[in-house]
């Protein structure tokens, strides 16, 4: 058992997943006094969770995993209040209201902001994102029902924008949806999938506007959205709310005029050390100074803000450990198809790399496979409405399996419970027959399926 060290003040700036997560592993190794600081609301809860509040599937404080005695209890204290400086030299923040507080140790996890670029009217009333607690609110002022919200113009062909889309449709709100690229998320999908998702939305019928950027956004006399007008035709849509979800970028604008150093975000080593001693920065705000493999400098993903929280921790806690997110992996929904992603799959393959796709009959399954040419090494996989289990994928793709492994043992990957249809064999088939190959499928191992590489974080 780790033993406990003596108090010191740490302050969290942030009450995201990171935050909380490093609150909560620096209380499992210490008695230090612990503050979390917000400005958005004092209690931690999930985002991911607000779309399903508006949709009616829960309820504001279902989406808070713990209770309010939760922090009393394990001497985690909270405090609401906008930071507007930071002392470094005799750390102390201070607040808008005159407040200060200070601190021994610093952790900076003030997650993101949604872009806006500059377009006229972005500030009137019905313009919002999917972003706070305060996005939920105006969605139910401005787009309580259809009567009340005719149309509704979503800007941005990122996951957020899916969400939202999704969420005015639960409540039969006419949606348009303007995507600037050729296709739906066309940077990050290759083709095929990109296409797949292209239908869904038009099967939900969503107005999807590909190749469409938003020129204004035009209000009435009271400062409420009317319309917006689109860049390329110039036509007019009357709408009474306009979804803003063009992407995020780093919190970071209360650090101007600070001597932490930024770029985009906070620029951490891999400890996620600032260049100052005893700050730290975690989470959507933090931008690494040499991108971990593959990754991003910064990489606004709900996962890796909880590892980074469990890593400072342990650092803060007196054992230095280095930031190892281990593979890739990600995951979304689009509405009624599922996506998980492990590995690389690029838009467009590199030159060494090969790709098999399957897609099923339905238009609603598909499996997009990245390898190497040479040595067959397995690099990524993309599925859409086929479950995958993380453990195994995360093993081969450490391990160095090759595509020929995966493919023999998808039945060990595969995470549909048994009464789905299952596509392994038809998979492989295809496979066989595209390739040349003659893969066999190997009966399910739950052994397999259960070996976590030790690693992993």
């Amino acid at each position: 058992m780790q033993k406990k060290i003596s108090p010191k003040s740490i302050v969290i700036l942030g009450n995201g997943i990171s935050g909380i997560t490093a609150a909560r592993h620096i209380r499992k190794h210490s008695e230090y006094q612990i503050t979390v600081v917000s400005e958005e609301h004092p209690y931690f809860f999930s985002r991911t969770a607000l779309m399903y509040v508006y949709m009616g599937h829960l309820k504001f404080e279902h989406t808070q995993p713990y209770e309010k005695h939760f922090w009393k209890k394990n001497k985690i204290d909270l405090k609401q209040g906008r930071v507007e400086t930071i002392d470094t030299k005799n750390k102390i923040l201070q607040f808008s209201d005159g407040e200060a507080l200070g601190y021994d140790s610093l952790i900076l996890a003030t997650g993101s902001k949604p872009n806006r670029f500059g377009w006229k009217g972005q500030d009137a009333q019905g313009v919002l994102g999917l972003y706070h607690k305060q996005d939920l609110e105006s969605l139910e002022k401005f787009a309580p029902d259809n009567q009340a919200c005719r149309r509704a113009v979503i800007v941005g062909g990122g996951l957020i924008g899916i969400e939202l889309a999704e969420m005015l449709h639960s409540r039969h709100i006419p949606v348009t949806f303007l995507v600037r690229e050729t296709s739906f998320w066309n940077g990050v999908l290759p083709e095929g999938e990109s296409e797949l998702i292209n239908r869904e939305i038009r099967e939900k019928g969503i107005d999807l506007r590909l190749n469409t950027n938003l020129k204004e956004i035009k209000t009435d006399e009271n400062g409420q959205v009317r319309s917006i007008v689109t860049e390329e035709e110039c036509e007019e849509i009357l709408c009474t709310v306009v979804g803003l979800t063009t992407g995020v970028s780093p919190n970071i604008s209360y650090l101007k005029g600070s001597d932490i150093t930024t770029n985009r975000g906070i620029l951490v080593n891999r400890y996620l050390e600032t260049n100052l001693p005893d700050i730290y920065a975690i989470g959507d705000c933090a931008e690494q100074q040499e991108p971990v493999g593959q990754r991003r400098p910064v990489e606004a993903v709900w996962y890796t803000g909880r590892m980074m929280g469990e890593t400072v921790a342990q650092t803060i806690c007196g054992n230095r450990t280095a930031y190892q997110p281990g593979p890739w992996f990600n995951s979304a929904k689009f509405f009624d198809i599922e996506y998980q992603t492990y590995g690389w799959v690029w838009a467009k393959p590199k030159e060494n790399e090969a790709r098999f796709y399957w897609e099923y009959t339905s238009g609603k399954k598909c499996i997009h496979l990245n390898f190497d040419t040479k040595s067959r090494m397995f690099i990524g996989i993309n599925t859409f409405g086929i479950r995958l289990r993380h453990a195994f994928f995360d093993r081969v793709l450490q391990e160095g399996e090759t595509v020929d492994y995966v493919l023999e043992h998808f039945a060990d990957a595969n995470f549909d419970p048994e009464f789905y249809p299952q596509h392994d064999e038809e998979i492989i088939n295809q496979f066989n027959r595209e390739q040349g190959a003659q893969l066999q499928r190997k009966k399910r191992s739950w052994k397999r399926i259960f070996s976590i590489p030790s690693q992993s974080l």
